[in-house]
């Protein structure tokens, strides 16, 4: 404020200097200080104008200072948006297959609520090692049924794919009494994948479209000997 103030005192001085010049020539040699006149400028009614907006200014300041009372955000405790919930979580590799078959990696005990969501009645396994405890209980309680069919990881070139236990496992597959069913390995990747494959054939599947599921599901380790199982499998002597 005071800026502008000198700088519009500066410029009615020049105007005034140069009119008192033309006008009363002898009122020059005095040469009264500019600030004398910025002082003069300032006086009672200006002076109090001034001051007034000063205390305009300060109040408005004063209000921005004043400290806003904020209300603390209502209560929402870590865990109160699961309490009376349960979290569904879809086992690593979850997808369905068809109507009533799933697919999937593993599951562990954080993935029994979701499995418990999808009603299941059986459960195909497709590894040999013993199904856990903890497992065999969330089975019991559910009554849902477990089929076992031991087949070995085989890693390339090495491959040993039990044809017969394909055919025995596609067998409780198509019995629809097994459904709602979930079908899983250890990653859901190359056992599941040759078992929905060759489900796949006996559905007239194109050998592209049973491939182009498999690799997604297997990523970087899809194996050339599975899809070469797969596509060799014969589907005409299973059951329907």
């Amino acid at each position: 404020m005071n800026n502008k103030v000198r700088s519009l005192a500066d410029s009615v001085f020049k105007c005034l200097f140069s009119f008192l010049d033309k006008q009363f020539p002898f009122f020059s040699p005095l040469n009264i200080p500019r600030q004398l006149f910025a002082f003069l400028f300032r006086l009672l009614p200006f002076k109090h104008f001034w001051r007034k907006k000063d205390m305009t200014v300060g109040a408005f300041e004063e209000d921005i200072c004043t400290p806003i009372k904020v209300s603390p955000p209502p209560d929402v405790g870590g865990d109160s948006a699961t309490d009376g919930e349960e979290l569904f979580v879809p086992p690593l590799n979850f997808a369905m297959v068809d109507d009533g078959v799933f697919r999937s990696g593993f599951p562990d005990s954080a993935n029994f609520s979701f499995l418990r969501s999808l009603g299941l009645r059986s459960i195909i396994y497709l590894c040999p090692e013993p199904y856990p405890e903890t497992n065999n209980e969330f089975l019991k309680v559910n009554g849902i049924r477990l089929f076992q069919f031991n087949i070995e990881r085989c890693k390339e070139p090495f491959v040993n794919i039990p044809e017969e236990t394909i055919r025995e496992a596609l067998n409780v597959v198509l019995d629809v009494n097994n459904h709602p069913l979930l079908i899983h390995c250890r990653r859901g990747k190359h056992r599941t994948g040759c078992l929905v494959g060759c489900l796949r054939k006996m559905q007239r599947w194109y050998l592209s479209s049973i491939f182009d599921e498999y690799q997604r599901f297997a990523g970087a380790k899809a194996r050339v000997s599975d899809q070469r199982f797969i596509e060799r499998f014969d589907v005409s002597s299973s059951k329907r």
